[in-house]
């Protein structure tokens, strides 16, 4: 079973920056595809960026992309996500999760995902 754990969120002014990271444990991190979501204020969850299981492929959210570039190292079992240009509607909740039985696709549903991180706080002030 995999584990996820968030760190990286915090308080960024408008247009400044920030890196999530999310480590896992368990074996065989290189067999999940991975994905990032978020939940903003009051909302649903919301897929943000997805990463296929080698690296290869990417997948981003119209609302954030060209803004934001998801990386996975599978030696050391993390993903990130780089965050740039932030914006104060970016302030949300964002997840870690992964999905184990797509081998291909790249998912953008919560239900597809069998693992979730806690979350950590993203807050951009404007």
């Amino acid at each position: 079973q995999v584990q996820l754990v968030e760190s990286g969120g915090g308080l960024v002014q408008a247009g400044g920056s920030l890196r999530l990271s999310c480590a896992t444990s368990g074996l065989s991190f290189s067999v999940y595809t991975m994905a990032w979501f978020r939940q903003l204020p009051g909302k649903e969850r919301e897929f943000v960026a997805g990463i296929s299981r080698n690296g290869a492929n990417t997948y981003y959210s119209d609302s954030m992309k060209g803004r934001i570039t998801i990386s996975r190292d599978n030696a050391k079992n993390t993903v990130d996500l780089q965050m740039n240009s932030l914006k104060p509607e970016d302030t949300a909740v964002y997840y870690c999760a992964a999905d184990y039985r797509r081998r291909f696709l790249i998912s953008s549903t919560t239900t597809d995902y069998d693992s979730w991180g806690q979350g950590t706080q993203v807050t951009v002030s404007s």
